[in-house]
């Protein structure tokens, strides 16, 4: 079985190096396991022909590739010695491969080290751009220390590198910004729960909403804020400070990202370096683009770092009519509004989204609330933060969601003498719950919407969601979920439908819907 397998492998040397022969042979081995690349394939390289070698070198990609997935620990020294003593093959080709694969081993200060000796070396433009592009991810304060040759992209990563390690960088939450002329506060959101991200903005005496587009609300500041003042409002999903104008060219966007306005601003909420990373919104891989910005930033002012590893700043660009928007999002993990959300699972409500619909039912004092497809318990949480409840209660089917329902109510410092949790199908909640026919004031739900996990019949389950619901309620109690039936409308005569809102849930419109018992 052996010799047949060897013949079958050794095949892969043999062929005609050609187009798209590299990556096949890299498609065959990255299918094999740590284990036999490093037991039986890296031995076989090692005493081949030098032409059989430079054949082969899809193996050194795979190697760095497989390793980084699920080789052991123990032998992480072994393989960088092996790609590291690769960097002295006299093939080119095996060269650049291996100073490729270093960086996926974990690659530290003797590879930089080996990789600035190549580089001053080697006279080989090609080769030059392989060890900068490897340098690049692990460049440090050696790189640093080099006089000339370091291109200024290499620099930046190095700089940031040491920066990392060094002096990381936190967003001040609490600092004052008290120069904000020009400045504008993109809240976005999902698209059709705009109204309840403008109601939160409004109620903010520092804040003034000026315009509401799908998904977006755009606000000024009426006076100095910080950036915790933005977070007191829970129901949109992300937020970013804009600098005034839009930018046609990347020129443009690096001198609004270098303008004394924005470099005043992220001087002003930031503590130690300054690094940032580069997302354009909607484009896809825009990597060429992100070097080329980067590069101009850091050619304008070197202050500021991109830095993609654990930025503290995200400059997302959006797309407009007239141009590219500019919005500095801090990257505050966890998120401050919802830091209780320490257990997930599969398909778990957004928190943004169980914000608006906890505000969406209006609670009155001494609720009863049931969310009859808990899940990790976003929106029982979300109702208990904005107080008057008096019980709650939450079923699922999963085991594992209700582990994690409970352990995020702990950490949002939820009384747990007022949960309970239990496991079993909403309509037998008779049996198995403290619930009784008309005791419930608030039924509250993200139920399973059929996209992410398959629902034989989903019209049947919402339907006896609606059944369940007029039983269930008291007489003036609300019901307030995501409805993924859009036609026929589903309803029931006991209950009176006050409000419907098309929601985008991820690429696919549902209802935010509320219903009153009659």
């Amino acid at each position: 079985m052996v010799l047949k397998e060897d013949r079958r492998y050794h095949g892969l040397w043999m062929e005609k190096d050609n187009g798209n022969a590299d990556k096949e042979r890299y498609r065959k081995l990255r299918q094999l396991t740590w284990k036999r690349l490093w037991e039986e394939e890296v031995p076989r390289f090692d005493m081949a022909t030098p032409g059989e070698r430079a054949t082969n070198v899809a193996l050194i990609r795979a190697v760095g590739v497989v390793f980084a997935e699920n080789g052991k620990a123990s032998q992480n020294a072994d393989v960088r010695r092996w790609l590291r003593a690769l960097l002295d093959d006299p093939h080119e080709k095996i060269r650049r491969y291996a100073m490729a694969a270093l960086p996926k081993v974990g690659a530290g200060r003797e590879e930089e080290k080996d990789l600035l000796t190549l580089l001053q070396k080697t006279g080989n433009d090609r080769e030059k751009k392989f060890l900068t592009d490897a340098l690049d991810k692990i460049a440090g304060e050696q790189t640093l220390a080099v006089e000339g040759g370091i291109p200024p992209q290499t620099e930046q990563k190095a700089l940031a590198s040491v920066a990392r390690a060094q002096n990381p960088g936190v967003i001040q939450k609490h600092q004052l910004l008290h120069d904000f002329r020009g400045l504008k506060i993109h809240f976005r959101t999902r698209r059709g729960l705009e109204p309840f991200v403008v109601e939160e903005v409004q109620a903010n005496p520092k804040l003034r909403v000026i315009e509401q587009t799908g998904g977006l609300v755009i606000a000024e500041p009426t006076g100095p804020f910080t950036v915790s003042d933005l977070y007191t409002a829970r129901c949109f999903g992300t937020v970013g400070l804009a600098p005034s104008g839009e930018a046609a060219t990347l020129e443009e966007s690096a001198r609004i990202m270098t303008s004394p306005a924005t470099l005043q601003m992220l001087r002003a909420f930031t503590k130690g370096t300054i690094r940032y990373r580069i997302d354009f919104v909607s484009k896809g891989h825009q990597r060429g683009a992100i070097k080329q910005l980067a590069n101009l930033v850091f050619a304008q002012c070197p202050e500021i770092l991109n830095d993609p590893r654990e930025a503290i700043w995200s400059v997302d660009i959006h797309s407009t009519k007239r141009g590219d928007l500019l919005e500095l999002r801090p990257r505050l993990k966890p998120d401050p509004r919802f830091d209780y959300r320490v257990k997930d699972i599969p398909a778990a409500s957004h928190p943004p989204l169980a914000a608006c619909m906890a505000r969406l039912a209006d609670l009155q004092n001494d609720e009863t609330i049931w969310d009859p497809f808990c899940g990790a318990g976003a929106e029982l949480i979300e109702c208990a933060l904005l107080g008057r409840v008096k019980k709650l209660h939450g079923t699922d089917l999963s085991g594992e969601a209700l582990v994690a329902a409970k352990t995020n109510l702990a950490a949002a410092g939820v009384d747990p003498l007022i949960a309970e949790f239990v496991r079993c199908d909403f309509r037998d909640y008779k049996k198995h719950t403290n619930i009784r026919h008309g005791s419930v004031s608030l039924m509250i739900s993200n139920p399973p919407l059929g996209m992410r996990i398959p629902i034989p019949n989903l019209r049947e389950l919402i339907n006896d969601l609606f059944e369940t619901a007029a039983v269930a309620l008291k007489p003036g109690g609300r019901l307030v979920f995501i409805n993924p039936i859009k036609s026929p409308a589903l309803s029931h005569p006991a209950l009176r439908r006050d409000y419907h809102q098309a929601v985008d849930m991820s690429g696919f419109d549902c209802g935010l819907e509320k219903f009153v018992k009659l």
